[in-house]
């Protein structure tokens, strides 16, 4: 039996102007399921927002509060960053991917949100006939609501069939036109949880190379793959990224899920230094500048975005990647919890019908995090998002974000001990009410 009856939806959906809830937004959802929140008094299940669901890293807290009591808060921040923040991006960079980034190369930025909105412009401006953006998808919905504003196009193909040595005929189809200037994606994926494997991500960066494309890699969930043991710095397994693969690459790394940051809004935009100090001539036009690309993407494009980040945030992640990186601090098992809610979260659907829509990697499951992809018998992805949303439970469809698949995502990081029951009582409700034919 439904919580929520149609009505009273149809009734959340048109107060908060939402014309389609089965390809509603991420804060479409949101509002909706608050709404029915404060006018019924039962509580959601939300697996809508991807926001951090443990407590703030008191590393961070203590050495921003630090900073700021030096006084520091008097000064603009410089606009490639602090020296501090920019020593132990490096470091950690060399720790747990064993890449080799220069300081002067990781450049903090407000949020990897920020960190990709400038990405893109420095990208598909560098060259007239490079002007488009490829998306591996799924992936993050809000990244294609940037290319909105910039007036950017893309193209997009859901990597679900084109798993394995199949990537490379997809890309090089993608790629034949010559007007593609930078490949994005996520690893693991928001929202599918999936991670690109060591030979996809060759293909990625051999193609990158070949075709003079920039790859964005959008690390997240850095780390948070608990297949493998990842907690160790400068030992391996390393966090596997196509920075071994092409020199073309600008690696995001945002403090928001590793550390619980979130709320401080600080990332990192590590550049390959062989693409820094590329210079190119339509930059150099544009901006009244060398147009080497590094100073460019810092001085010309990121300053005018946020005019720096905050500097006392930037002691906090310096300290939390410094101490990381000797060990003191071990983020990888901080976020292990994720993962048991994850597992915990899918028995539940699983018992009752549901499966989940991106199984496997190329050699394996699908990892435990802070995502998962959900479809049942039956219904579309738009169908299961509007009816989960009548037993209580937020999600929101894998078309939003760029899948071809007919499903939901799950977020776990909202999910708490006493709602597990809850999850299986309005889920046993849901699988008597959809009978599996």
């Amino acid at each position: 039996m439904k919580i929520f009856s149609d009505e009273l939806v149809a009734e959340a959906a048109r107060v908060n102007h939402v014309a389609d809830l089965s390809h509603a937004t991420i804060g479409e959802t949101l509002l909706v399921a608050q709404y029915l929140e404060q006018q019924t008094g039962i509580p959601f299940i939300r697996m809508d927002q991807g926001s951090p669901g443990l407590p703030i890293n008191h590393f961070g807290v203590e050495a921003e509060k630090r900073a700021l009591d030096s006084g520091i808060g008097s000064q603009y921040p410089a606009a490639d960053g602090v020296r501090e923040l920019k020593e132990a991006a490096s470091e950690f960079v060399k720790a747990f991917i064993d890449v080799e980034v220069s300081p002067r190369a990781c450049i903090p930025t407000v949020g990897s949100v920020a960190g990709s909105f400038g990405s893109f412009i420095a990208c598909c401006q560098r060259n007239p006939k490079q002007n488009k953006v490829l998306f591996i998808d799924p992936g993050f919905p809000i990244q294609k609501s940037q290319l909105r504003i910039l007036g950017i196009e893309w193209k997009e193909f859901d990597i679900y069939p084109y798993r394995g040595a199949a990537l490379r005929s997809k890309l090089e189809e993608l790629l034949a036109d010559g007007d593609v200037a930078a490949i994005i994606y996520s690893n693991p994926s928001n929202p599918a949880w999936i991670s690109l494997e060591e030979e996809e991500l060759q293909i990625i960066g051999e193609l990158a190379t070949e075709h003079d494309v920039i790859v964005l890699e959008d690390l997240a969930y850095f780390a948070m793959d608990n297949r493998r043991d990842l907690s160790h710095p400068y030992q391996a397994p390393f966090v596997r990224t196509v920075a071994r693969y092409t020199d073309n690459y600008m690696l995001m790394l945002s403090a928001s899920k590793i550390f619980s940051y979130a709320g401080q809004r600080i990332a990192l935009v590590c550049v390959s230094d062989k693409l820094f100090d590329r210079q190119f001539p339509a930059l150099a036009e544009r901006y009244h500048d060398t147009g080497v690309f590094g100073p460019t993407f810092i001085a010309s494009i990121m300053y005018m975005i946020t005019s720096g980040c905050t500097a006392t945030t930037q002691y906090a992640y310096a300290e939390m990647l410094r101490l990381s990186c000797e060990g003191k601090l071990n983020f990888v098992e901080d976020m292990r919890e994720y993962s048991v809610r994850a597992q915990r979260m899918k028995k539940i659907f699983l018992d009752h019908g549901f499966t989940i829509t991106y199984p496997r990697d190329v050699h394996e499951e699908v990892g435990d995090g802070f995502f998962f992809s959900l479809s049942y018998p039956g219904l579309s992805g738009g169908e299961l998002v509007t009816e989960l949303i009548h037993y209580g439970v937020s999600s929101i469809n894998l078309d939003t974000a760029g899948s071809l698949q007919q499903g939901v995502r799950a977020c776990t990081s909202r999910m708490r001990e006493e709602l597990y029951p809850v999850l299986e009582e309005r889920m046993a409700a849901f699988e008597a009410d959809h009978k599996i034919l």
